[in-house]
């Protein structure tokens, strides 16, 4: 006779027996939802870098300003944006992602907002420059670090790349309606739909986006589970210090100088002159902006792209090639600017966006690989020296155009830059976690 086991049953007078808190698992795990409301919270303040090449020629007919002085502000708003993103890191390591990017979308929509009413060069400095540059180095890809280093352990290279790539795709979003804003009705509905744009994303972030996995009793993407750390305080404190400690090796300055280069190349230059030196040749601004939104869709693709390769191949030596590459083509460029949209203008906006940001997963990468837990705060002072370097070149610009008629000589310089940033990044030594040295060391 076959025996039979019978199930114990409980009674009501027993103890609900206790669930130990352990990660749950699904098909679809929670941090590629986190992914995508970080990258549609990206779009949504993209908007403001999409907007200062638009307005260097409508500032200059109705204020009369010099394209240096709009040009200074526009490399104030790069400078802020890069010097607050180390600061930023460290704050959401205090205060949670949610808190701190809701505050600077508040911030860059009041920014923005308040450019209508001014009258003065100083004033454009302060909305544009300083909130605007303060709300959105808290928006930075420090950003996208934090988020990616908490919520993933496989995948993070693609997950770098597409998240990167949400700028670009805000600046395709954003840009040819922008510019038409710009051309038909002013500069003024440009900057107003810029602050509600920022505006419109802190509900979205608020209600969806989430600090930790174990907010949600979860493991990162490929991890194994942890509780949640706890708030990290003195933000300011740290930020400095590990600046302190990563200044003392090599790889932090070639990593720092290779993405000054970049910005330089990119932000600086390109997204803020290349519309008023299109335009210097003929070309009219809607045409000169669509070039520029093109960018952006090929931007995605090739930043996406590299986030792959970057999972796959030596990061120092995709860099090398990025940098060479970018060189090249903006040794051409000067070449290409006409008053139409021609076949090899084409192929440059093709080939300079497959490049556009294709540096940031690799140069995330070394940063992890040579500065572990603190990667995160050592990119966001590398991500200062980029913007520092786009500041630069925005200035440089506009002073450039004032004195020599033309925008030549900074194609040809930045250029060169690049060819220098090829070499420097082959320099970087092929280590695996660097541990930064000790306060006493």
């Amino acid at each position: 006779m076959a025996q039979t086991t019978e199930t114990p049953t409980r009674t009501p007078d027993d103890p609900a027996p206790r669930t130990p808190r352990a990660p749950r698992t699904s098909r679809f795990h929670r941090a590629w939802f986190v992914a995508a409301v970080t990258f549609v919270t990206i779009i949504g303040a993209a908007a403001f870098a999409s907007l200062p090449g638009l307005l260097i020629e409508p500032l200059h007919d109705e204020f009369d300003w010099s394209r240096g002085t709009i040009g200074f502000a526009v490399s104030v708003n790069l400078a802020l944006y890069g010097l607050t993103a180390p600061f930023a890191a460290a704050l959401m390591d205090r205060f949670g992602i949610r808190r701190v990017v809701a505050v600077a979308l508040t911030i860059i929509s009041v920014g923005s907002l308040l450019t209508v009413w001014m009258t003065a060069a100083w004033q454009l400095v302060l909305f544009w420059g300083v909130l605007v540059g303060l709300g959105s180095g808290s928006m930075a890809l420090a950003f996208a670090a934090t988020v990616t280093n908490r919520w993933f352990v496989a995948r993070r290279g693609l997950v770098t790349g597409i998240l990167t790539a949400a700028g670009a795709s805000g600046q395709l979003v954003f840009l040819p309606l922008l510019s038409w804003l710009v051309e038909h009705h002013g500069w003024r509905p440009a900057a107003v739909t810029v602050a509600l744009a920022a505006l419109a994303v802190v509900p979205f972030v608020w209600l969806l986006l989430r600090d930790h996995p174990a907010d949600v009793g979860l493991a990162p993407y490929g991890g194994e589970y942890g509780e949640k750390p706890a708030p990290v305080t003195g933000a300011a404190r740290r930020a400095v210090t590990v600046l302190f400690k990563a200044a003392r090796t090599g790889p932090f300055w070639l990593l720092a100088g290779t993405f000054a280069i970049c910005g330089a190349s990119t932000n600086g230059l390109v997204k803020t002159h290349f519309v008023p030196a299109a335009h210097d040749h003929g070309m009219p601004v809607t045409a000169a902006a669509g070039l520029l939104a093109v960018i952006g869709v090929f931007d995605v693709v090739g930043t996406i792209a590299s986030g792959w390769f970057t999972d796959r191949f030596e990061a120092r030596r995709l860099l090398a090639v990025y940098y060479a590459l970018r060189g090249v083509s903006l040794l051409f460029l000067p070449m290409l600017l006409a008053p139409s949209v021609h076949p090899p203008m084409l192929f440059f906006i093709v080939f300079y966006g497959l490049d556009w940001v294709a540096t940031v997963p690799p140069t995330i990468a070394l940063c992890r690989e040579h500065y572990g837990e603190d990667s995160a705060i050592v990119f966001g002072w590398v991500l200062a020296s980029h913007q520092v370097g786009a500041a630069a070149v925005a200035f440089a610009g506009g002073v450039a155009r004032d004195v020599f008629g033309s925008y030549d000589v900074v194609w040809y310089a930045s250029g060169a830059l690049c060819a220098a940033a090829a070499l420097m990044a082959l320099v970087i030594r092929r280590t695996r976690t660097e541990p930064l040295p000790s306060a006493g060391a």
